[in-house]
This record gives structure tokens, sequence and C-alpha cells, in this order.
């Protein structure tokens, strides 16, 4: 099986960060948002990929061939981005003649058994309930949990089981045709072309889709998801189990962390819930929750529930104090 990946989105809701670096290579738990779903797509057996770019495309391209060279990668360019729907149709002559596809989002994370799911008969909608279905697309379903409708955002939700961006697509040349028939007939909702309609289509034209819940979502196109991803992922055994760091000078670390190469870090308290980038420098620091990139420096700073870029620098407040009885002093 192939997956789709579309990665052409601007990524608005996490400015700044993605004012110089596309959303899918945003980091996470030590590597990148592309670069979890690319290794959970290989554990589960998929060998060939489709990514379509867009906005800072090439650092997507050049991600992928120098992170993974042996991939088998093609890159679709979506210009202008109308879409997913639109991003897929653009790229349906690379999956719609083979026998199944999975399309995955590239700012999407979840937590499913993906070899089960691609073992899974027909086409099958990865879902999961949520509190504010209008926010969202949505799915309902009928007698032996058949999906009779799927909406994007609806104003008036009849159902509160949201698409979480993970579809496995039995019959990908009627996918494309449905994707064919909202384009040529320029079938658009919320200004855009939805995936959403043209599985409608596939629907109505007798396609069997099922559902299958997952266990964790994340999307992470916002700063509070990232955040919830970046923690959720360093909990897990290859972090958590972790018990051996490199030597900091008067620095203690509280797992799980994710520090990356050639770091310096001295009189600080890292952790837990952080994941620092490559070559980045620490000075008497404290850090929780927090996400901090490749080739940055913090100095004298208290921070959590954070982000910080790439080749960024902070520098927080010393200060020489002489304090008498009965005084308080409130920075905040």
């Amino acid at each position: 099986m192939k997956a789709v990946i579309p990665v052409a989105g601007i990524g608005t809701r996490l400015r700044p960060h993605t004012h110089t670096q596309p959303k899918s290579l945003v980091p996470v738990a030590g590597t990148t948002i592309l670069g979890h779903i690319i290794d959970r797509l290989q554990a589960a057996g998929i060998e060939e990929f489709v990514f379509i770019i867009g906005y800072l495309g090439e650092k997507v391209e050049r991600y992928v061939r120098r992170q993974y060279p042996t991939l088998q990668a093609t890159f679709v360019v979506q210009e202008p981005r109308e879409g997913i729907g639109h991003a897929l149709w653009l790229a349906r002559d690379t999956f719609r003649h083979d026998e199944g596809v999975l399309i995955l989002l590239g700012d999407t994370i979840v937590d499913i058994d993906l070899a089960q799911l691609l073992r899974t008969p027909g086409t099958v909608l990865a879902v999961k309930e949520v509190k504010t279905p209008t926010m969202f697309g949505l799915v309902e379903t009928g007698a032996g949990g058949r999906v009779t409708k799927v909406v994007e955002k609806p104003k008036i939700p009849k159902s509160n089981y949201a698409m979480v961006g993970l579809y496995k697509i039995a019959n990908p040349e009627g996918l494309a045709k449905a994707l064919e028939q909202i384009i040529d007939e320029d079938q658009r909702t919320h200004g855009e072309f939805q995936l959403t309609d043209a599985l409608m289509r596939m629907i109505q034209q007798g396609e069997t889709i099922t559902t299958t819940p997952v266990d964790n979502w994340f999307d992470c196109g916002r700063k509070e998801t990232l955040l919830e991803a970046n923690a959720r992922l360093l909990n897990r055994p290859e972090f958590l189990g972790r018990r051996e760091y490199p030597e900091f000078p008067d620095t203690i670390i509280i797992p799980p962390v994710s520090i990356g190469r050639d770091c310096q870090i001295s009189n600080a308290i890292i952790g837990p819930n952080v994941a620092i980038g490559d070559r980045t420098i620490v000075r008497n620091t404290i850090l929780s929750d927090a996400i901090i990139g490749s080739y940055s420096e913090l100095r004298s700073a208290v921070l959590h529930d954070c982000i910080v870029g790439s080749d960024a620098s902070f520098r927080g407040m010393n200060h020489s104090l002489n304090i008498g009885d009965n005084t308080e002093i409130d920075y905040s």
C-alpha cells in the first residue's frame, strides 16, 4: 500500500514558528511531526510515499531526501492551495491505479495499530469522539457501523465523531473519480475543495465505508496540542525508560526528556516533558513542558509550557538582592 501525505499548508495557527519552516517540520519529541509520521508508516510496512507540498515545500523535500535517503518518495506541488480535496486531485495519478492507498494529513499524529488498520478490509476512516464537533469533519453511521454521511464542519452537527485525518481507501480509482467530479463541478465547502465531499460522493455511488476509533489524536496545528503531543510521545517507553544522559555540569534531568546532539547545558533543571534540539545552549535555566529548537540559546530563564524555535536566543533577568524582613516581591 502507498501512503499519501498532504503537507502543503501554511500553518497559521503555529506562527511565528511557521514563518520560516513548514508546519510538518516543527520539532516534537526528538524529531519532527513529519518524522514521526514517516517512522510509524514505515514500521507498519509502507514503502512508497507521495508528499503533496506547497508552502516552503523545498524544505520538506530536502528534509525527506536527507533524513530518509532510501525512501521511495514522490513529490507533487500544490499551487494554488485550495483544500485537501484539491491537493489529492493533483496527486490522483500517483495512486489511482493502486490496490489501496493510505492518506494521513501531515500535521496529524495518531495512536492506532496501523498494521491492523491496513489488514482491515474495505475503506476505513479513523475517528475520535470530540466535544466541539462543529470544528471538524464528522461521520454519521447506520446499521452495522456503515458510514451513511460525512460532512465538513456542520453548523448543526448530528454526530460528535470527528475524522482525525487518517483514511484507508480500498478503492483509489473511485476516490480519484470522486475528486474529479467535485473539481469539475466546482463543488466547494467553506471556500475549498474538501476530501469530505469526495468521500460523500463515493458513499452515494455505493462505496462501503466503515470507521475505526483511535486511542489518541494530536492535531499538531496549535501550540497547546503540539505540547500535549510532545509530552505524550516523550512518555513512551523509549524515552521514559531511559536512565542515562550525557554529563552536564550542575544539572538535574527529570525524565522524560529528549536532548539533541552536542548541547551545552549547565546549572539547569531540565524536565519533565522537554525536547531540546541539536547544538543548543542552556545555562542557569529551569525548563519543563517545553520544545526547544536547534542552535538556540537560553540563559537565566524559567520556562514552562513554551515552544522556542531554532536559532533563537532568550536571556532572562539576573538580580543581586538584599531583601529585609516582611518583604514581598512579585515579578509576574
